[in-house]
């Protein structure tokens, strides 16, 4: 958890946007850096769920971790997209209205699309606020409101979690350790898929440690990475970049383009691994051309680097 910490202060702090009672400030704050993790994602979540339901006979249910406003949920259950969503929101009408009023307006909203996907989504995350909200609009079936680093989840919680077909991630591991996950998965009815879209930064060999302890096998994408949004200035690019080196990964041609990058993880029980392993149920779309802001890109390698700043 110490190296967890040590690196996430590299990074930008957005914590105060999680504790507004509607998501207007997320979309606010994380739409003006690209942040585009949910749209590169979802066509790769969708085929894992769909071979999931093969497995199961049925539509899984998910338990989207660090569920924040639901957006996972919304832009695979609808037919929407982080960036059509941040548009709704920064409407300048939008910015007037009470969050009682938006919250009913979310709620037709979000009840007036067709149905795209047929998984269910139970949300877990420590702001109370957002996970209130993506329950009360339609957007999350449940929500679990629990630190599962700090503690057990509650006997109603269990109820939520022991649901699970599904466990996902797509930003919350580095907030998160395999304390949370093996919480998770010791409260599940049986043993769920777990698929973590991981920055670059954060080791995920403890996590993937304590999933084969609870019978998992664990599977890295091989040649993809997805982007999840650009550094918000100079000095996260910089704290980032040297971050990774330190660590001994080459950042050339993915963060020193300007982007966090994520690599995915999938965890299964061994049989379904081998029935259909990652690489032939899954196929990406990586989001590298999608920036449109400008970002921080390094050019050459060593002493000759120089860092500039690209325009779209």
């Amino acid at each position: 958890m110490q190296q967890y910490a040590t690196l996430n202060a590299s990074k930008a702090n957005f914590d105060n946007i999680y504790d507004q009672p509607d998501p207007r400030g997320y979309f606010s704050v994380l739409g003006a850096l690209d942040y585009m993790i949910p749209d590169v994602a979802e066509p790769v979540i969708r085929q894992i769920l769909r071979a999931r339901e093969k497995r199961l006979g049925r539509p899984p249910a998910v338990l989207d971790v660090g569920c924040s406003y639901g957006i996972n949920a919304a832009v695979h259950r609808f037919p929407l997209s982080f960036r059509r969503l941040r548009l709704r929101y920064a409407n300048s009408d939008m910015a007037a209205v009470e969050p009682e009023e938006l919250a009913r307006l979310d709620r037709s909203y979000y009840g007036s699309w067709p149905q795209t996907g047929t998984a269910r989504f139970i949300g877990l995350d420590i702001s109370a606020p957002a996970v209130r909200y993506a329950v009360s609009v339609g957007l999350l079936e449940a929500g679990v409101i629990a630190n599962l680093e700090s503690g057990e989840p509650r006997r109603e919680d269990r109820q939520s979690l022991r649901r699970a077909d599904v466990v996902l991630s797509t930003g919350c591991v580095g907030y998160v350790t395999e304390r949370t996950f093996a919480a998770i998965l010791d409260a599940t009815e049986r043993p769920p898929w777990v698929v973590s879209f991981v920055l670059r930064m954060f080791p995920y060999e403890a996590i993937a440690a304590t999933l084969a302890e609870r019978g998992l096998v664990t599977e890295k994408l091989a040649g993809a990475t997805f982007v999840q949004r650009r550094f918000r200035d100079l000095k996260e690019f910089g704290n980032c970049l040297a971050t990774l080196e330190k660590l001994g990964i080459d950042t050339n041609g993915l963060e020193a383009e300007g982007r966090f990058q994520a690599e995915l993880f999938v965890s299964r029980p061994r049989a379904d691994a081998l029935a259909a392993p990652l690489g032939t149920i899954v196929t990406v779309v990586s989001g590298r051309n999608r920036t449109v802001g400008t970002r921080y890109v390094r050019v050459g390698r060593g002493a000759d680097a120089q860092v500039v700043r690209v325009p779209s």
